[in-house]
């Protein structure tokens, strides 16, 4: 199975920010230029993670991103799940639906896969993310050259 990119980009910028000292605020554009990140990606997934609660926002002189309680206790399935939709690994009802649907059981055992997958990450938490070795690596993450 593959994460789509926004999902790739909202596990980063969490990890980024459960690395943070406490109390640090880093803008939207800090965070997308740290992580390599398109800035308009970033300020999309950034927006749906605090919708989702995980992350809090504040605009403005002084303002910018932390993580919430919610967000360093999540588990990683929860957050996973959030960000990928409800997408099937395969579709068999599209608008051009599969002719072997009726008799297939490919559906159904991707399925298994998929929930077995996320089952996986349910064990882990964002906190879990950021752990003394990659901690450091993500908070001193400098802006890459010649952008």
């Amino acid at each position: 199975m593959q994460l789509t990119r926004f999902t790739d980009l909202g596990l980063r910028v969490v990890m980024h920010l459960v690395a943070g000292p406490a109390g640090s605020m880093p803008g939207t554009r800090t965070i997308a230029n740290q992580l390599d990140l398109s800035y308009a990606h970033t300020t999309k997934v950034v927006a749906r993670l605090g919708e989702l609660g995980v992350v809090a926002t504040r605009r403005g002189r002084g303002g910018g991103l932390t993580i919430t309680e919610l967000g360093r206790t999540a588990s990683l399935g929860w957050l996973t799940r959030a960000l990928e939709g409800e997408e099937e690994v395969v579709e068999c009802e599209g608008a051009k639906p599969c002719p072997l649907r009726h008799g297939c059981n490919l559906r159904s055992k991707l399925r298994t896969a998929q929930d077995a997958f996320y089952a996986a990450l349910d064990d882990v938490t964002i906190a879990d993310l950021a752990t003394p070795d990659a901690g450091p690596v993500l908070l001193t993450l400098e802006p890459p050259t010649g952008r």
